[in-house]
This record gives structure tokens, C-alpha cells and sequence, in this order.
């Protein structure tokens, strides 16, 4: 049976030496034997478990969690690369329809073609981070949060195209405005951006399909902060606007109480 050093296997699998000493370390792959000379050697069950291991790295798995799916006893291989397969056939079908939106993008910008601005998230939102957000939500606030999800995807799912689009432009304009503020040095409780934050809030009643108490329109400002795939994105926005953006969601809801 072949053998491969650390050298050669990180080579193939276009990791570094490093990294596989660190999953050594850790007691997530082990090298089949060390030889006189000190050095570790891996066979093809290695080969296969290392396989596994950069997969479930790709498909966000913490380090941790792949060494328990893989040395639990109940560990199929086979039923785990079927699994894994139809993972990546829906994201391959997901970035290819991300590449078209970044296609015509370009295209738009150069100014070959015009694009619909409804267009522009077209394969950009991933269905699996979608669930895993509601799913954070349900542990955060518990199961009731499900019905008010709901109702609030509906309601998306209901709006005509134009009126998604101005949802969405109206949503654009406000946090514009807000990171505007922001870059002028304008504190984030200032009476200034009043009438900003009320647009903010009407959208998220209106994106609610409900009303919503001034309560609960501050305590979504700390689900903004928690979760952080809302600071990345109010972040690209501008740095600093998650924080100035909850606080000053926050303030407002204060003086209304």
C-alpha cells in the first residue's frame, strides 16, 4: 500500500503542512504510522478521512463537529458524499445564478443592457443561510417568532415586482440617508435623523405586514447586532453603521415611549 509524507499530501490536497499538523494535533487526522526518521506517513483510508474533513470545511462545519460526524460509529461514507452532493449541486446551481446577476451587472454598467433592479439579488440570497437564519431567530425568541416569519415571507411572496422593487429602493434610500448622517458626524440620538428613523420603522411594519410596538422595533436593533450576517452586511454600508444604525433605532424608540 502506498504511502505519502506530509510533504506530498499537502501537495495534493493543496493545503499547508502546517494544517495538517494542526489536524494531527487535534486528533483529526491522524498519520497511519511516524516512521524511524520522525516523519508521518498516510495511506488511502487518511487520503479518504482528509477528503472528508476539507468537505465538511467547505460547507462551514466547525472543526469540532467533523470529528464527531466522523468518528461516530454510525459514520457512512457513502450516504455522507450523497448527502454532500446534492449540497453542492444546489449551491453550484445557486452561484451559477449569481454569476449571471454579476454578468449583467457588469453588462449594465458598461452599458450594454439595462437590468431590472429587482434583478440585482437574483441567486444572491442562499436558501440554506435563509433557514438558518429562522432557525437562529426560533432559538432566540422561541417557537412563536415561526408565525410572525411567516407572515412576513408571505407578504414578500405576495408583492407584485414593482412594488418589491420599491420596497427595496425605499429601504435603500433610508439607509443611505442614515450612513449619510453617519459620515457627517451627526450623533446617532440627534433629533436630526427623526424623521429618517420613522420611515425605518413604517418599513419595518409594512415589511411585518403589522404593527410594530416601539418595543419591538428596539429590540430588533439588537437582533441586528447579534447576528452577524446583519453586521456584515450594514458594515458594507459603511463602517461603523450596524452600531450607529441599532442605537439609533434605539433612541428614537425611546423618545416614543
Amino acid at each position: 500500500m502506498e504511502r505519502y509524507t506530509v510533504k506530498q499530501v499537502a501537495q495534493m490536497a493543496r493545503i499547508s503542512i502546517r494544517t495538517l499538523h494542526h489536524y494531527d494535533n487535534i486528533g483529526l487526522l491522524k498519520p497511519a504510522h511516524i516512521g524511524e526518521n520522525g516523519y508521518r506517513y498516510y495511506g488511502r483510508a487518511e487520503l479518504l478521512r482528509l477528503q472528508q474533513i476539507l468537505i465538511h470545511r467547505e460547507l462551514d462545519i466547525p472543526l469540532a463537529q467533523i470529528g464527531a460526524i466522523l468518528d461516530d460509529p454510525a459514520f457512512d461514507r457513502l450516504a455522507a458524499l450523497e448527502s454532500q452532493r446534492i449540497r453542492v449541486v444546489e449551491q453550484a446551481g445557486r452561484l451559477t445564478s449569481m454569476l449571471r446577476t454579476i454578468d449583467r451587472t457588469i453588462a449594465e454598467i458598461k452599458g450594454d443592457r439595462a437590468m431590472k433592479d429587482a434583478d440585482l439579488y437574483s441567486g444572491v440570497v442562499d436558501p440554506q443561510k435563509q433557514a438558518e437564519y429562522e432557525a437562529w431567530l426560533e432559538q432566540r425568541f422561541g417557537p412563536d417568532i415561526k408565525t410572525d416569519i411567516a407572515v412576513s415571507l408571505r407578504r414578500m411572496d405576495q408583492l407584485s415586482d414593482a412594488k418589491r422593487q420599491a420596497a427595496m429602493d425605499e429601504l435603500r434610500t433610508i439607509e443611505e440617508g442614515l450612513a449619510e448622517a453617519l459620515r457627517k458626524g451627526i450623533p446617532p440620538q440627534s433629533h436630526a435623523l427623526e424623521s429618517m428613523i420613522a420611515r425605518h420603522w413604517n418599513w419595518v411594519q409594512s415589511s411585518w405586514n403589522q404593527p410594530a410596538p416601539v418595543s419591538a422595533y428596539a429590540g430588533l436593533a439588537d437582533v441586528y447586532l447579534a447576528h452577524p450576517d446583519f453586521v456584515a452586511r450594514y458594515e458594507s454600508i459603511e463602517t461603523g453603521f450596524a452600531q450607529y444604525l441599532a442605537a439609533a433605532m434605539k433612541s428614537w424608540a425611546a423618545r416614543q415611549q
